[in-house]
This record gives structure tokens, sequence and C-alpha cells, in this order.
């Protein structure tokens, strides 16, 4: 696939080469508009939101190409967000330096007029000089985006030297280790009040979206960044970007811990909707389920980084006993799963499971090992087995709830309360603790194009990972049949995959050669009788992963 970044930059040098830095258009001598407003919030903040002026994008193509700058900055004030961000890249997303001098007027008149602050205007460009930093200055920008990926070490740390002396704000998006390296770099020479972090859910090379992205990098950005302010690192400023359409996401990736998000197509597209998408975010509480993803996502960032562990993660499921649950840890499971269903053979009961995880997580503490993650499957929310496995989660005996089939159930449990996302902060409390912020996944049964669909409807609420198993009209897993490989693959062009269905010691190899999934789900594959795995099944199944 041809690498979108590495086109939009040929092209760039090439502007500069022959427009200048101004890419033609007409720029003040000197800036007019006051001093730099703290970006994406002052400093006193705890969350701040970024909504985006973008009339096209390399990925959607026209997104709002009528787009008047001017107009949607003052409904985004209106809409009470703290910074909007302008596409200044003339070629692919169609903006220029006009529209940022109108965003930067409108929202000064807005301001004046409503007795409000000023709002933070960021160039969102693919800037490669200090001269760039410069010229977004003198057009009224308060912040301008640096890619690493695009910059070295030595020419990143130039354009955000060139932001502190002019008091603007360097908006550094990160997203491969290397780029954390260089923020390193940038960061021992800089003052850090005058850096913001991004991570893009969107991979800039082919324009896909992971949720889980930004959230795998997060404590590591904290760290370096802590490392050179006496900030604590949980203030500092890091702004979740893109992949977010919808109040339930927003509110997804308020929940990681980010104390700003960046709000592309779905505020571009309809401005007058943004009041919904910036309170989602803003009052969102932390919850179990985004703790959760933030390890899995840790441990993610740490696999991809190290590479010294190319296999996927594995879940072994259907497990009834300690002893069959014990050996699928020491031979390298990363997760367990515990079926509560009545009419599976693989039934396990709550005092099975208590008695499991006690012994589980000693025995990892005492080998120093990291504990799997004890998955409870359910496919009826609101049963008796779901109201205990959701009491086992709620406890800790249990960290996640897998839905089988009963995701849009489990998601109605709350759907008052979650359908208003109040400012209130009593409610914003009882949201924490309410049944579907409890750590959970959905399975989707594919055995069709329009099952996929499905998993679209999932990633637009903000759903980090789902798994896709074989369907069946007997029985919603355990089937031991597999997906058709041409599903699999449309799944895998989606959304990390999470792959489950007739996987086995015999075909596990050329399965994830075939579609690198993330994580493996196997229970009859490995298994004597059901309920029952069988050890040497387990073993060839582990060793033709290494």
């Amino acid at each position: 696939m041809t690498d979108i970044l590495d086109q939009i930059v040929s092209r760039r040098r090439a502007d500069i080469a022959s427009l200048g830095y101004t890419m033609g258009a007409s720029v003040p001598k000197e800036r007019t508009r006051a001093a730099p407003v703290p970006f994406p919030a002052p400093l006193t903040a705890e969350k701040g939101v970024v909504l985006e002026i973008k009339r096209a994008s390399p990925s959607k193509g026209d997104i709002a190409p009528d787009l008047d700058a001017a107009q949607t900055a003052t409904q985004y004030a209106a809409a009470g967000t703290t910074a909007i961000s302008v596409l200044t890249e003339q070629h692919w997303f169609k903006g220029g330096l006009d529209d940022l001098q109108a965003a930067c007027a409108a929202v000064d008149n807005y301001a004046a007029e409503h007795g409000t602050p000023r709002i933070a205007i960021l160039r969102k460009d693919f800037l490669l000089a200090p001269e760039e930093v410069e010229i977004a200055y003198r057009c009224g920008a308060d912040a301008v985006l640096l890619i690493a990926r695009i910059l070295s070490a030595q020419e990143m740390t130039a354009m955000a030297q060139t932001c502190q002396k002019l008091g603007m704000t360097a908006f550094i998006e990160l997203r491969q280790q290397e780029d954390l390296q260089k923020l390193a770099v940038v960061a021992e020479s800089t003052d850090t009040n005058h850096i913001v972090c991004g991570v893009n859910a969107r991979d800039l090379k082919d324009f896909s979206i992971d949720l889980l992205t930004p959230a795998g990098l997060l404590s590591e950005i904290r760290r370096i960044v802590s490392a050179h302010t006496k900030n604590n690192s949980s203030t500092v400023r890091c702004i979740f970007e893109s992949g977010i359409r919808t109040p339930e996401a927003a509110r997804f990736a308020g929940s990681l811990g980010f104390t700003g998000m960046l709000l592309g197509e779905a505020a571009a597209r309809n401005p007058a909707e943004a009041k919904s998408l910036v309170s989602a975010f803003i009052t969102a509480p932390t919850t179990p389920n985004a703790q959760q993803w933030l390890k899995f996502a840790a441990a993610v960032h740490a696999k991809n980084t190290t590479q010294s562990d190319a296999r996927p993660f594995v879940k072994i499921c259907g497990l009834t006993n300690l002893i069959d649950a014990q050996k699928a840890f020491e031979l390298g499971a990363d997760f367990l799963g515990f079926i509560f269903w009545e009419k599976s053979p693989r039934r396990t009961d709550e005092q099975t499971v208590r008695t499991i995880s006690e012994k589980i997580r000693a025995q990892a503490k005492t080998q120093g090992k990291p504990a799997p993650a004890l998955v409870g499957v359910i496919v009826d929310a609101d049963t008796t087995d779901g109201k205990t496995v959701r009491n086992l989660v709620r406890e800790g005996i249990l960290d996640f709830v897998q839905l089988h089939g009963c995701a849009e159930e489990f998601f109605a449990l709350d759907a008052q309360q979650e359908s208003v996302f109040s400012e209130n902060s009593k409610q914003n409390t009882l949201r924490a603790t309410s049944e579907t912020d409890l750590p959970h996944y959905a399975v989707v049964n594919i055995s069709s194009e329009e099952d996929i669909a499905k998993i679209d409807a999932l990633r637009l609420r903000g759903e980090p990972r789902m798994l896709i198993d074989a369907s069946s009209a007997l029985t919603p897993g355990g089937t031991g049949k597999r997906i058709a490989d041409a599903l699999v693959e449309k799944v895998a062009h989606k959304t990390k995959l999470w792959l489950a269905g007739g996987i086995t010691p015999e075909n596990v190899r050329s399965v994830c050669k075939t579609f690198c999934p993330e994580l493996i789900d196997v229970a009859s594959g490995v298994e004597s009788a059901p309920g029952k795995k069988d050890f040497s099944k387990l073993e060839r199944f582990f060793s033709e992963l290494q």
C-alpha cells in the first residue's frame, strides 16, 4: 500500500520550493491578534476539546467542501469547545492560511460579544521548518501541529523552541516508539509548558483507525514529559486524536485519562451536533472498563515495541476446573475464559471461578508473572448468569465480561442513564459504577458480509475490540467451525483481529501466518471432551506459536 503520508510530505516540499513557506497566501508581516492563549485549554482546566475545521481528507474525500471557516468557528465556540484546529494543507485537505486567519478573527469576535475567554487556534498541517511556525504565529495561531513521524528530533526541537520563543504551544503528534525517543530530545531542551502531546488513533500511512493506540502510549508519554517538568505526571497534557464520531466513543476517550480530544470528521460534518461530543468527553469519569483497556493497550504497545514475542495473545476458553486453568496459564495463556450459560457443556459456576481466580492470581504473584485476564462469558445480559458474571467483574474476581450475542441487551441496561451526558457531577459519579462501565467486549458471529455491519456499529460507539466467531443455529460459540477466510480478511481490514472458531494445534500456525490476529481464542480445539482440556493438545498448540 502506498504511504499517503510520504506523498503529502513530498508534495509539500515541492510547494515550499516553488511558493515559499506562505504557500502563496497573503500573510500579515506581524501578528495583529493578541498574545497566544494556552492550547487546548487554560492550564487550570481539567479537560479540553479541539474541534476541527476541515473540508476534506485523503481517506474520506470531500467532507464539508462548502464549509465557511468563520461561520464554523463561531458554531464551535457556541458549542463550548476550548480550542479549534484549522487544516491549512491545500491539496488533500483543501484548506489554507485564509481559513486560519478567518477562524482567529471569528473566535475573537465571539469572545468579545459574549464576554468569554478567547479560544485557542491550532494550525494543523504537515509543517517542516521553523519558518512555518513563524508564519502560523503571524496569522494568529496559538499552537502548531508537529508530526514526529515526518520530522527528525533536531527539526522538531528547533520548531518547538520557536514556539516557546513566540509564546505558542507545540502540539507534538506521536505514534511509534521512535517518536517517543524524539519527544525525549525535545522535552530535554524545551520548556514543557509549551508542549502538548497527541496520539492519533488514525495511522497516517493507511488511515486505518485503532482506538487503543493512543491508550497504549499514554503512560510512556507522561513518564517522558514529567521527567523534564515539575508537573506531576498525571497532569501532562495529552490529546486523543481522531476516530471519534459519537458521544459514546467520546465518553470512552474521556474515560481513559486524556486531557484533551481532537474531533475531526464528526465535527466538520455536523458542527451543530458538536456540543454533545464536547460534553461527553469533558464529563466522562474514569471507569473500570477504561482501566482494563489501558492495561491491555500497554501490553500491546510493549509487545509491538520489543518484537521479542511475535505470537498473538491467546485466550483459552471453556475452562471448568483449576488444573486445566493452571496448565493453560503455565503454557502462556493471556486470557482464561469461563462460560456461564446453562445450555453449554462447558458451563462453570461461581464458586469454581472464585477458586480459580484466587489460585491463579496467587501463582502469578509468586512467580513474578503478569496474571492472565479472566473472562466471564455470557449469552444473556440480565439473567441470573449475566448478573453473576457482572458481580464477579465488579468484585475483581473476573476482569472482563464477554458478551456473546447480547451486546445490545448489555448496553440497554443503562440506556436511560447513558443517553444524557449531564454535566452534573453527582450523576457523573453514578455513571462510574454503572453496569456498562464494567470491563467488557462483544462477540460477533460471522456467517456473511451482512454480519460485518455489526462490527462497524460497535466501533462507532467506541468499542475498542470485538471477538469474531463462527455462526451456528445450535449454539452461539464453541462450534469448532472456521469462519470463511474471505470474511476474516474483510474484518481484518476494519479492526485489529480477535479470532475464534475452529482453531486447533494443526492449523493455528497457518491461521496466524495468514491473518496475523492480535488475539486467538480456542476452546474445543484443545479438548479431550467438552469442558476438559487435553494437555498434550494444549502443549502442541502453544509450541506451534513459538
